[in-house]
């Protein structure tokens, strides 16, 4: 019986990555703690948003990227643009609203460029995402 409850016992202690808010200008939104590490930016001045998606091996250069949520919703775009050696991709756009609902409302999204597909956590990333809808420019001082 001990043999069985331990393994239970690691698996549960194993660290969740998390999602961060940081508010300011742009207001950012991050897991950085997990394999694929995400960010996404947004400046309600201007207003735009990116999502930058790091990764320990380069993504493939050219094609169609997609971001899929559970439930179905699949977003594309060939507007990606890859920077550091190859393994950040970054899209950046003035609306996220597909984005940040499958954010919300999905466990887990997968992106894919090519043959890379690369699967992430959105356990925990509801509160955060509210947080990042509601970012508003500075106030003048």
């Amino acid at each position: 019986m001990r043999m069985i409850l331990l393994p239970a016992f690691f698996l549960a202690a194993s660290p969740v990555a998390a999602w961060d808010f940081t508010p300011g200008l742009p207001c950012i939104l991050s897991q950085t703690d997990a394999p694929l590490e995400v960010t996404l930016t947004h400046d309600p001045s201007a207003p735009l948003y990116s999502i930058t998606l790091r990764r320990a091996e380069p993504w493939p250069t050219g094609g169609i990227f997609s971001i899929s949520f559970a439930g179905g919703q699949t977003i594309t775009t060939n507007r990606q643009v890859l920077s550091e050696g190859g393994l950040a991709l970054t899209v950046t756009d003035r609306g996220f609203g597909n984005v940040l609902v499958g954010m919300v409302t999905s466990p887990f999204a997968t992106a894919r460029l090519g043959d890379v597909e690369e699967e992430f956590s959105l356990e925990g990333a509801a509160e955060p995402v509210l947080a990042f809808e509601a970012c508003e420019p500075l106030a003048a001082a």
